[in-house]
């Protein structure tokens, strides 16, 4: 028997893949293996449901004091069509759509070196007086070391002070991919991925749950990727806190780094190996702002079984290129996926169901 046949067979009994393994399948399996494999894993767990959330997205500032190749979203202070949205702002933005049932407020900015440690208690206490009833997923571990760096603030300190003002949970941006040789490539001025793992961690002993991310289709290879899922799942036996991880294509357009960004076969291979690997993660999305709605449905059938959601305006991905709708409506959402052969669940920010 072929090995990668063997490493399949272990998958099917729920066995843990290891890190040879893993590069076995890369190396030896076929796309229609993989994506069998990530298949019998997602139905294990969540039979023929895909999840999907009616959220809203709220960049607050574009201005940041990093410089990172892959990223066209970010100004400099001063730069044109650099912005930072005040508290009043905030509100309105929050305010302008109260006639629709959100359930969460995703908020991520540039790191900005011009704004007070209070504005982003103040921002929290914004969102929740003006929508009180919905989960706020913010702040990604790069702006918490930012602030905790500035203001000379434990990143236990910071998390505590933004779940008191409101924080529910924190996204999973600003991974980007571990490897140091990278991040020297990619994002020198970034947190290193240590201290991104290490504020998660922090994260959920204070009971503040997380998603993760991994950036891909630019200069890294497979090792690397599969390095970093492990370092993700190493974390996960020791906490738990992961809710979702969201295996994020990079976007060619815009940027520095001019890589040539992944194909569909390549897409379709990390979400299956992302299912395959992240045995103790509940949850992987096809996230559709950045890979498109097609291959989004496509990534439910190799292992994804979260669609994300309505998004109202994306504003990261699509700076850099992205080709896809800056939103869409619960109805479009349900569609897409029932178009798929999947049966849509409206889930909120802990993967709590809704309705379908």
């Amino acid at each position: 028997m072929n090995s990668f046949l063997s490493v399949i067979d272990e998958i099917s009994n729920s066995e843990r893949v290891s890190r040879t393994q893993a590069l076995e399948l890369v190396e030896q399996a076929t796309l229609h293996d993989l994506g069998q494999a990530a298949y019998a894993v997602r139905t294990r767990l969540y039979n023929n449901q895909a999840f999907f959330v009616y959220n809203q997205h709220l960049n607050f500032t574009n201005v940041c004091a990093n410089a990172c190749r892959f990223c066209a979203f970010s100004k400099r202070p001063g730069q044109d069509g650099s912005y930072t949205l005040s508290l009043e702002q905030i509100k309105q933005a929050v305010a302008s759509r109260l006639d629709e049932p959100i359930d969460e407020i995703h908020i991520v900015g540039g790191l900005n070196p011009e704004l007070d440690y209070d504005y982003y208690p103040g921002l929290l206490e914004t969102v929740r007086k003006t929508r009180p009833n919905a989960r706020i997923k913010a702040f990604t571990a790069v702006e918490i070391a930012f602030l905790s760096d500035k203001y000379g603030l434990s990143h236990e300190q910071i998390l505590m002070d933004f779940a008191r003002s409101g924080l529910d949970a924190l996204p999973g941006g600003g991974a980007e991919v571990f490897s140091p040789r990278l991040r020297q490539s990619l994002c020198p001025e970034k947190v290193s991925g240590k201290r991104w793992l290490e504020i998660h961690e922090t994260a959920h002993r204070l009971s503040i749950p997380t998603n993760c991310t991994l950036l891909f289709g630019h200069i890294e290879t497979w090792e690397d990727r599969i390095d970093h899922l492990l370092a993700l799942r190493d974390l996960q036996d020791r906490t738990g806190g992961f809710l979702c991880f969201i295996p994020l294509p990079y976007q060619p357009g815009h940027n520095e780094l001019q890589a040539k960004g992944p194909d569909g076969i390549d897409l379709m291979k990390m979400i299956a190996m992302s299912r395959i690997v992240l045995d103790n993660i509940p949850h992987i999305k096809a996230y559709w702002a950045f890979s498109g709605i097609k291959a989004a449905q496509m990534g439910l059938w190799y292992g994804a079984d979260d669609f994300d959601g309505t998004i109202v305006e994306e504003n990261i991905g699509h700076a850099a290129g992205a080709d896809t709708p800056k939103g869409l409506t619960i109805d479009q959402l349900r569609g897409y996926i029932r178009s798929t052969g999947f049966d849509p669940v409206q889930r909120d920010s802990y993967f709590c169901m809704k309705f379908s």
